[in-house]
């Protein structure tokens, strides 16, 4: 699917309701978890220590940090929609955040969106964006809710 492309918030709120598109496959490999360990001082054994995990963990592997897959947001959301003419964006919140099951290390994950809202308050553009962060080959999503992002328009 191409990328969207948003000029206005005209634009935007034609496509109120509407599926606006999927991120390409990406890859959360140890070195990615090992890295946002690092970052976030977050070196739980579940996440860091594939020996351990091989032996305890009911998955038999390492599993990404639930907020390592949020933070993949930004990076996902901006293969989906482009938007133009802006001066700045601002991510403004979270609503009915849900983690429904933990990333196995080495699977593949995208994110598909949908436009819940759009506002105008008095020039900046308030969207709510419905997104499902799935995994490849799984049923269940690994991560879904609204995220709310502010657009400053030129």
């Amino acid at each position: 699917m191409a990328k969207l492309i948003i000029n206005s918030y005209e634009e935007f709120a034609s496509h109120l309701g509407e599926k606006l598109g999927e991120s390409d496959w990406l890859q959360v490999d140890q070195e990615r978890i090992n890295m946002y360990a690092d970052a976030t001082l977050d070196h739980q054994w579940i996440h860091v220590d594939v020996e351990r995990a091989k032996e305890e963990s009911p998955y038999h592997s390492t599993i990404a940090h639930g907020y390592l897959t949020l933070s993949l947001l930004p990076y996902l959301w901006q293969q989906i929609v482009e938007v133009r003419n802006i001066k700045m964006l601002v991510n403004y919140g979270m609503d009915k955040m849900r983690f429904g099951q933990p990333v196995i290390t080495g699977s593949r994950v995208r994110m598909i969106t949908k436009l819940h809202n759009i506002q105008n308050l008095r020039g900046i553009c308030k969207v709510e964006v419905d997104f499902k962060i799935e995994i490849e080959n799984q049923r269940k999503p690994a991560l879904e809710g609204i995220s709310t992002f502010l657009y400053y328009f030129n």
